[in-house]
């Protein structure tokens, strides 16, 4: 359970590097420096901003919105996630998994930006072909304790690299969701785990409106 715990925390971490984002667009020219570059103002955001640091999801939602999206591939992100009843899902119930899903992982991971402090940031050198269109990005997140790896998935697109998916402790993030996902789409079909994620979401937003 508490390796449980701390995993959500690191990919708390992990996804608030991409939430808080500062006015510029980052430069995606490069995946690498894509990561770094979100990452290290990330940390500079959060620390300047108290909002963010309360766990306001307001703020966290306006700053994905407007800046995260950009460089993230969601609709993959909730592709891997659901894994092989993406394809049995219509373009409507696509649309509506992938707007859950943001926000569920919005919500749950919101408190992670509370705990950023006094945690830095190492990069590692990136392996890849120039003519590569898929890469791994690793970091590390070094603070008390031993360090912990934090890997980034990303495909070069027409307008550059975006993120598709992250990795802490082992764990891809779409590989986190992809078996209770199936559970409840077996269960109850697709329709049954939009009406889950929207009610976990509800539910959520009744017991906390900022977050």
């Amino acid at each position: 359970m508490q390796a449980v715990k701390r995993r959500h925390w690191l990919l708390g971490l992990g996804l608030s590097m991409l939430m808080a984002l500062p006015a510029h667009a980052a430069d995606n020219a490069t995946p690498d420096g894509l990561i770094k570059e979100l990452s290290i103002e990330m940390l500079e955001a959060v620390k300047s901003d108290k909002a963010i640091q309360g766990g306001d999801f307001g703020r966290i939602q306006t700053l994905v919105e407007s800046k995260v999206m950009p460089h993230v591939n969601f609709r993959r992100v909730t592709q891997t996630a659901v894994g092989r009843f993406w394809r049995q899902a219509t373009p409507e119930q696509q649309e509506k998994l992938q707007k859950e899903f943001r926000t569920l992982l919005m919500r749950t991971y919101a408190g992670a930006l509370s705990q950023v402090k006094d945690h830095q940031l190492a990069f590692r050198p990136l392996r890849a072909a120039p003519e590569e269109t898929e890469v791994v990005v690793r970091t590390q997140v070094r603070g008390k304790g031993d360090p912990i790896q934090l890997d980034y998935r990303l495909e070069k697109g027409d307008k550059g690299w975006v993120i598709y998916d992250m990795n802490v402790l082992g764990i891809w993030l779409g590989d986190q969701y992809r078996t209770s996902f199936a559970q409840e789409i077996s269960a109850v079909g697709i329709d049954g785990l939009i009406k889950t994620l929207s009610e976990r979401n509800a539910k959520a937003l009744a017991a906390n409106p900022r977050g």
